[in-house]
């Protein structure tokens, strides 16, 4: 006759873990927030800034853009500044500034403006649930030939490829030179940067 199994012990730490508020499938995570300015009535002790170059070629859609970007910024209490003799564009706090998230918004706002992304699309990143995400592509591939073919391939003919991509994830995605540019959800950001790394590395 075969003797009973023994049932495994029992971790002591278990013995004191009690049940967390937030460990109720009721509630979604994923769910963000809106900011209302009483969260922070006060002014800032320390002042942020960010800065970003942007090459030649943009510094003419820039400069005609700049005023829709100090419009928006404004209205978020984020001061802005555009270098056309540095060809570089600054976002710093001001007193106004209730949102201690929205400067890191300007910074990508800013970073979005310099690869290219029309200034109607970027301006999207200031609202909530909407993020960035920058892949660079130019080191993954060593030959050079090789690395436009496989970039051509991510784009596909007529850009139906990135359309496909864009429907699927629910991001916009903008190729440009050796980087890629993708506006969306997290979720749908990291589906994102995996189709382009492996596309990128010949992983079908």
């Amino acid at each position: 006759m075969a003797a009973p199994a023994e049932e495994p012990p029992k971790k002591k730490q278990r013995n004191y873990r009690r049940d967390k508020p937030w460990d109720n499938p009721d509630i979604d995570h994923w769910k963000l927030e809106e900011w209302k300015d009483e969260y922070s009535p006060g002014a800032f002790v320390e002042e942020s800034s960010f800065a970003t170059l942007f090459p030649k070629y943009r510094e003419k859609y820039i400069r005609e853009a700049w005023p829709i970007v100090t419009r928006a910024l404004g209205k978020c209490g984020v001061a802005c500044e555009l270098n056309l003799i540095e060809g570089s564009m600054t976002v710093r706090t001001t007193r106004k500034t209730s949102d201690p998230y929205i400067i890191l918004k300007a910074r990508d706002l800013i970073k979005l403006l310099a690869r290219s992304i029309p200034v109607a699309q970027a301006l999207k990143i200031l609202d909530d649930g909407m993020h960035c995400d920058v892949i660079k592509i130019g080191g993954l591939v060593r030959n050079r030939d090789r690395f436009v073919r496989r970039r051509q391939r991510l784009v596909g003919p007529d850009g139906q490829t990135l359309k496909a991509l864009e429907l699927l994830t629910e991001c916009y995605v903008l190729v440009q030179g050796n980087t890629v540019a993708a506006m969306g959800s997290i979720k749908g950001l990291k589906a994102v940067r995996k189709v382009v790394e492996d596309c990128m590395k010949n992983v079908h």
